[in-house]
């Protein structure tokens, strides 16, 4: 088995309305799908592989402790400290991982995160990247991103290295139909809009206009590519490692709570849907990701860089 594909049935938690994704001058991301038997029917593009990707990576983030959740306790991430030393972010939060510009731009050993990055990858110029022990020095590293995904944009370095996602998942909802609403701000103090006190302003009465969707069906699907993982050449424990992580953020997402995407979105799964079962229960993954964790015996550190405000 070199990939595993889930196609999770959602809806919503309560009624049939919910809200899409906005985008700056597209708006909702709507689109004709041909569906066998039916022809061409109106789809919606609700949550992106990029979304998804961020959601299934917080997973692993307990906020409230500003540090990874206990179930991965061990596991190696890159921190990233103010001048102060207290936190700032961390590979595990920035939208572009390790790559990250605050990783680069911030100090450790007496010089940039871009330095010791570039020494840590192995990168020399004139030689062809050798992916496995990239991968390894990306494992050591954070070995999320070797789930879902880095791409070193470094023009300075001798080359720019990527490793792709080995997890997809994206949301689509199929034969939509709008449904559209209103509402108004209310100024209770003073409902007309005199000079200088407008909506501009903050005040007056404003009325709105809000479009949200229904839909036949909403799935979330999901592609794990497990043929990618054994790739990299790590040996069997830390692929148990890289396995462990996808179950446990698979059923972090999907076994719980539901998925409240947006203040209008909350999902949750159809607990008849077939594949649901091949995600194990939270309980489940949890055990599994202590046991490899536990049992690898060869992990990195925590490494730490202090953030001083940019620059060269």
């Amino acid at each position: 088995m070199t990939s595993t594909v889930l196609n999770l049935t959602l809806r919503p938690a309560v009624g049939f309305r919910f809200q899409p994704t906005g985008f700056p001058d597209l708006g909702a991301a709507t689109y004709q799908a041909h569906v066998s038997g039916e022809g061409w029917v109106q789809a919606l593009h609700l949550e992106s592989p990029q979304s998804m990707a961020n959601r299934l990576e917080l997973c692993t983030w307990d906020p409230a402790a500003n540090d990874q959740a206990e179930a991965l306790r061990g596991l190696p991430y890159v921190r990233v400290v103010d001048a102060g030393g207290g936190f700032l972010t961390s590979s595990r939060l920035e939208a572009h991982r390790l790559a990250s510009a605050y990783l680069m731009d911030a100090k450790i050993d007496g010089g940039t995160g871009r330095v010791w990055l570039e020494d840590r990858l192995g990168l020399v110029k004139g030689r062809l990247v050798d992916h496995r022990a990239l991968a390894k020095a990306i494992f050591d590293l954070d070995p999320v991103s070797l789930i879902h995904g880095v791409f070193f944009a470094q023009k300075q370095w001798p080359s720019q290295p990527k490793i792709a996602r080995a997890i997809t998942c994206f949301i689509d909802a199929l034969d939509v139909r709008p449904a559209v609403s209103g509402g108004v701000k209310t100024d209770s103090v003073n409902p007309s809009n005199d000079e200088g006190r407008g909506a501009k302003e903050g005040y007056g009465m404003v009325p709105h206009q809000r479009v949200e969707y229904t839909a036949r069906d909403i799935t979330a699907s999901v592609v794990v590519d497990h043929g990618q993982i054994k790739s990299y050449g790590l040996g069997e424990k830390s692929e148990a490692v890289l396995n462990a992580l996808v179950d446990f953020e698979l059923a972090s997402l999907f076994r719980q709570d539901g998925l409240r995407l947006r203040t209008a979105c909350h999902l949750v799964v159809d607990q008849d849907c077939e594949d649901l079962a091949k995600i194990p229960t939270l309980d489940e993954a949890t055990a599994k990701l202590r046991q490899a964790i536990d049992q690898h015996g060869d992990l990195a550190p925590i490494s730490e860089l202090k953030w001083t405000g940019g620059g060269k």
